[in-house]
């Protein structure tokens, strides 16, 4: 249930790829995210089989057991059931996550819920799975191998990934793939607890604003950035 921030990156895209076809890492975003409670932001999580699967990609990660389900239901009901929203979008989610759940598949689960939280925010971009692409190499080298695969000269990136696209610029470089950095203020709206506190799941947005969430989140895009070991790249290339 990734933050409004990641959907305004996608928003921005002709194409969105979900990395599943990398290492998987514990207790991290790829099987949690945070929404907001009267104590301020708190995880939920999906638990995934981790023991003797180190290494494992997150494509292959499977699910410990169903009941992560019903504290899913629980804490949501306990934190949302007054946001103005809430009723008209629960039981879709809920009913979603359970049938997406009995694939066993982590990433699944992820890539419904994604399509979905899409889809309240008008997020229309076409989305793809890494592991369908079938491209090798690491780090940099694997995410402008992707770019080569879907016809991409142009990567847009979140400002986590900054630092090692700063290391492996010369291979996006040679493939001619011009790099932006996301720029994204994180904007205030209703929520069912005060003060207003940032970066929770979307769906703490669309559980509170509804109809208004795609506008919400737009209205905290700013400017994209270039990538500053780029520089030379002038900005009228595509």
């Amino acid at each position: 249930m990734p933050w409004i921030g990641w959907f305004d990156l996608a928003d921005q895209s002709d194409v969105f790829v979900i990395l599943d076809d990398v290492s998987f890492s514990k207790q991290s975003w790829q099987q949690r995210n945070r929404i907001r409670t009267p104590k301020g932001l708190e995880f939920i999580t999906v638990p995934v089989q981790t023991s003797g699967r180190t290494g494992q990609l997150i494509k292959d990660c499977e699910i410990v057991n169903l009941f992560f389900l019903k504290k899913i239901i629980t804490t949501l009901q306990a934190n949302y059931s007054k946001a103005l929203f809430f009723r008209e979008n629960f039981e879709e989610l809920i009913d979603l996550i359970e049938n997406s759940s009995h694939s066993n598949k982590l990433v699944e689960i992820n890539f419904c819920i994604i399509k979905w939280m899409a889809r309240k925010l008008k997020v229309t971009t076409p989305t793809v799975l890494a592991s369908d692409l079938n491209v090798g190499g690491k780090r940099g080298e694997h995410v402008a191998a992707i770019c080569e695969a879907v016809g991409a000269n142009h990567y847009l990136s979140t400002i986590g990934a900054e630092d090692y696209l700063k290391d492996d610029i010369s291979t996006f470089n040679r493939s001619g793939i011009k790099i932006s950095i996301h720029n994204y203020e994180h904007p205030n709206y209703a929520q069912c607890f005060s003060p207003f506190t940032p970066y929770a799941s979307a769906i703490d947005l669309i559980f509170n604003e509804g109809p208004n969430a795609s506008e919400i989140m737009r209205s905290g895009r700013r400017a994209l950035r270039l990538l500053s070991s780029q520089s030379h790249i002038s900005s009228e290339e595509n």
